[in-house]
């Protein structure tokens, strides 16, 4: 008796310790994907061993070639923080979500959604005497499928979506990109505040890409932070590079 009732009190112990019952896992969290030293979690796809570089504990980008740099993992439901700006007047840069890690023969950028970073002058350069300029929406976050994925826009200008505010800063001074990324829905914070959204995203798990765009731009404190997954079939996840 003695023995039976020492065995049942070490049960409750073990069990009230959490031993038997495992503690619940911890919070979500942010994790960094930019390490300041290398290029570590980052996968070339079409640029070159000079476009990507690390200075300063900033990853720089000079711009050239035309295309974009993958990370070696796929992401699905997910809050991205990213800190970038623009080192020449006009500079075009942005960040894919659920892209694809490849690019066909003949383009230059993958399918995927993109997250636009446009330098501030890119609208007075691009304009045409006697032409009228082309919107600001361009400068300042707007959200559009790449390559022809499919989505819908929040704000449509066309098939692309226009933030609302803009936000942006420019040449040589830091921006601030949150972008939550939940269930084939995209929503934009510019520098502290949501400005712009896109829905019913084609794919809703892939590669993050960051695009080399023809001017140099820098990004620090990437970080990631990973949410449960939702139901998303094969059709809605990007392809696997093998």
């Amino acid at each position: 008796m003695k023995n039976h009732a020492l065995t049942f009190l070490t049960s409750i112990s073990l069990l009230l310790s959490g031993v038997i019952f495992a503690p619940a896992e911890a919070p979500a969290a942010f994790r960094d994907l930019f390490n300041g030293k290398d290029l570590t979690g980052w996968v070339d796809v079409n640029t070159s061993k000079e476009t990507w570089s690390v200075r300063d504990g900033l990853l720089v980008c000079t711009g050239h070639p035309i295309g974009v740099m993958r990370s070696a993992e796929q992401f699905e439901n997910f809050i991205l923080h990213i800190e970038w700006r623009h080192m020449e007047a006009g500079g075009n840069s942005g960040v894919f979500a659920w892209s694809e890690g490849t690019v066909p023969e003949g383009r230059r950028l993958p399918k995927g959604m993109e997250v636009q970073m446009l330098e501030l002058d890119w609208v007075k350069l691009r304009t045409k005497k006697g032409k009228t300029p082309p919107p600001i929406a361009y400068v300042h976050g707007e959200l559009f499928g790449a390559g022809g994925l499919k989505a819908t826009p929040d704000n449509p200008r066309g098939s692309r979506s226009k933030s609302l505010e803009n936000r942006c800063k420019g040449k040589g001074e830091w921006n601030v990109y949150d972008v939550v990324c939940v269930d084939g829905v995209v929503k934009l914070s510019v520098n502290g505040k949501f400005v712009n959204g896109i829905r019913n995203v084609q794919y809703k798990k892939g590669y993050l890409c960051l695009e080399s765009e023809g001017a140099e731009i820098h990004f620090r404190n990437l970080k990631i932070m990973e949410l449960p997954p939702g139901i998303t079939s094969p059709e809605q996840t990007a392809p696997l590079v093998k």
